[in-house]
């Protein structure tokens, strides 16, 4: 699949829009998901010129620093170090950006890159606001994205109890036999019962796809079209769509990839870290009319998910379990905060879903800090911090997308923290934490 037909000479439409999706694609090899400076650098230039600005180095214009301030400031967030430091924290990346080269790999994985300039463009996503993303990579036989009130995540532990398997399973192939879409993460536990629920309900008993399902169309011709089929199950990915992550899921993301579809905002090639995990939630719940945890502990990921659609106003449902189980904590937690409502079963889930509007009055929560404490920038250097070999600042500097005084800063921190230790080649993760 290739996102411009190569039949005819190429439109001067046809140039800019693949122009367009070129400077893109290039931007989310440069950027961290939610890195937003860089995200207000493109709403005020717009992708190719933000590209071209990021290329030619050039920190000294002081009227496009003083608008990414604005954009920043009327956003809410904390105040950034300016033009100079975010260039400086992207330009180690230049190097690896081949935009071509990745939309190309995407192709040969029956593929697109959809960009918001799409009409096919999720606009749930555009909840997010400033944090939305720039593109997202799509990997399946199925180029749909269902519209919000079609979607439903299920999301929990990943040492998931039977009781929590076997309610995912049940209410995931409920729900897509009711024509929702199941997404979730694609990981162990929850998240793969959550797929594999809505995958069986889409496969007969010789284990053939089911015939699909389709949106309604007015339209009038033979049937149709195939591409405009609704997937049973989306999993959203914290690397690279060509990364299937944890290694034990592959052949089930393997499936997903054939009867749905795996979507990412990070380009082919890239590994999945703690930070871009946590970001992945935030796609998880904006895709979706309500969330559901069917099992989290007191600390769970899953509740990252819950509390970014809390932020969004949008539904979130919790299943019940026993008083004595720690993986039902962080459900019976939600549900006394009052932050969920309890579901039991597809049908709940259904009429949450039906009645979207009628929104809980609940307190804002504040999300967990970031692991322990650490910020952002330390959380991208601990993940590009290799186990075993040492690496240099330099090397640091790709991996994480810093400037390299961030990085020799973070380095002073994290050895402190007994996080990092030096040797005599470079950096490694400490063999203590």
């Amino acid at each position: 699949m290739t996102d411009i037909e190569a039949t005819d000479e190429p439109t001067e439409q046809d140039r800019t829009g693949r122009a367009l999706r070129i400077a893109r694609a290039a931007l989310t090899r440069l950027m961290e998901p939610s890195d937003l400076p860089g995200l207000a650098l493109v709403q005020v230039l717009g992708p190719e010129e933000a590209l071209s600005l990021i290329r030619s180095n050039d920190s000294s214009n002081a009227r496009v620093e003083q608008l990414v301030t604005e954009v920043l400031n009327a956003a809410g967030t904390e105040r950034w170090s300016g033009l100079a430091d975010v260039l400086a924290r992207w330009r180690p990346r230049l190097a690896d950006v081949a935009p071509e080269r990745d939309l190309a790999s995407l192709a040969r994985m029956n593929g697109r890159l959809l960009i918001p300039e799409d009409p096919s463009w999720p606009t749930a996503l555009d909840d997010l606001e400033l944090a939305a993303p720039l593109a997202l990579w799509c990997r399946g036989n199925l180029a749909l994205i269902p519209p919000q009130e079609q979607c439903i995540a299920v999301v929990g532990s990943r040492d998931n109890t039977s009781y929590g398997a076997n309610v995912s399973v049940e209410i995931a192939s409920s729900l897509v036999q009711r024509d929702f879409t199941v997404i979730s993460g694609g990981a162990y536990g929850i998240d793969a019962h959550a797929h594999r629920g809505a995958l069986s309900s889409s496969l007969g008993l010789t284990g053939q796809l089911s015939p699909p399902r389709h949106r309604q169309s007015g339209g009038v011709g033979s049937g149709p079209d195939p591409s405009d089929r609704v997937p049973p199950t989306i999993a959203v990915m914290a690397g690279g769509v060509d990364r299937f992550y944890p290694s034990g899921n592959e052949d089930l993301l393997q499936t997903i990839a054939e009867q749905g579809l795996v979507i990412a905002e990070v380009p082919p090639g890239t590994n999945p870290t703690r930070y871009r995990f946590l970001q992945r939630n935030r796609l998880i719940a904006a895709l979706c009319s309500v969330t559901v945890v069917v099992e989290a502990r007191w600390r769970s990921g899953a509740l990252n998910t819950a509390h970014h659609a809390e932020g969004l106003s949008r539904l979130v449902g919790a299943v019940p379990g026993s008083v004595y189980s720690a993986n039902s904590a962080g459900c019976h937690r939600l549900l006394k905060e009052g932050s969920a409502v309890c579901v039991t079963d597809a049908g709940d889930i259904a009429e949450l879903a039906g009645g979207m509007g009628e929104h809980l009055t609940a307190e804002p929560h504040v999300e967990a800090a970031l692991h322990d404490g650490l910020g952002t920038s330390d959380l991208l250097l601990m993940d590009a911090l290799p186990l075993r070999t040492s690496t240099t600042v330099e090397k640091l500097c790709v991996v994480a997308g810093l400037s390299a005084s961030t990085v020799l800063a973070g380095l002073g921190r994290l050895e402190a923290l007994g996080v990092a230790e030096r040797l005599a080649g470079g950096w490694k993760r400490s063999s203590r934490k």
